[in-house]
């Protein structure tokens, strides 16, 4: 049995050009994970600022109120960066399995199909790192939405408690105009 009678030319190279188009969708994923994780890793440290900027002895309800919010905040940021660290490991190593399954594709047609098995195992465990790292995204994604709205929260007792007035009695005018 020759090389082209187990495999043409033509279809050896489809079959090691189909796993690059999983590696160009998990480059995808790595680059938009890392910016998120950038980003987590930008707003950790703009906590962290202002963190030390809060005075040390002081106790009052908003001093107080922040503090909590950047505790809260840091709890939520750190599992994110988890996941976010997590998937981009899976990322990272469905890249070297499909770039493996398409190696092993030129190396099986050498050896007349006897580790046939191995580029379909490789790729197969590629694109279930991928399908494993696209739902670690999807938690963290959730996550980060819980994070966000516990902080807007926190916002709205800021505006609420910034913008209620004191209802005071109103003085009528002179000559009783105004009354009802």
């Amino acid at each position: 049995m020759t090389l082209t009678s187990f495999l043409g030319g033509g279809e050896i190279l489809g079959a090691m050009i189909t796993p690059a188009v999983l590696i160009t969708a998990s480059g995808t994923l790595v680059l938009s994970t890392s910016n998120r994780l950038g980003r987590v890793v930008d707003r950790i440290r703009k906590l962290a600022e202002a963190a030390e900027a809060l005075p040390d002895e002081s106790a009052t309800v908003e001093v107080v109120e922040k503090r909590a919010l950047i505790a809260e905040q840091i709890v939520w940021l750190a599992r994110r960066l988890h996941l976010l660290q997590t998937a981009l490991s899976i990322f990272y190593a469905s890249i070297g399995t499909l770039v493996g399954a398409s190696l092993t594709v030129g190396i099986s047609t050498t050896t007349m199909g006897v580790i046939g098995w191995l580029p379909i195992l490789l790729a197969l465990l590629g694109a279930t790192g991928l399908m494993i790292g696209a739902v670690i995204l999807v938690h963290e994604a959730r996550t980060a939405v819980r994070g966000t709205l516990h902080e807007l929260e926190h916002i709205r007792k800021v505006v609420d408690r910034k913008t209620t007035m004191k209802l005071t009695q109103i003085e009528k005018p002179e000559g009783g105009q105004g009354e009802s």
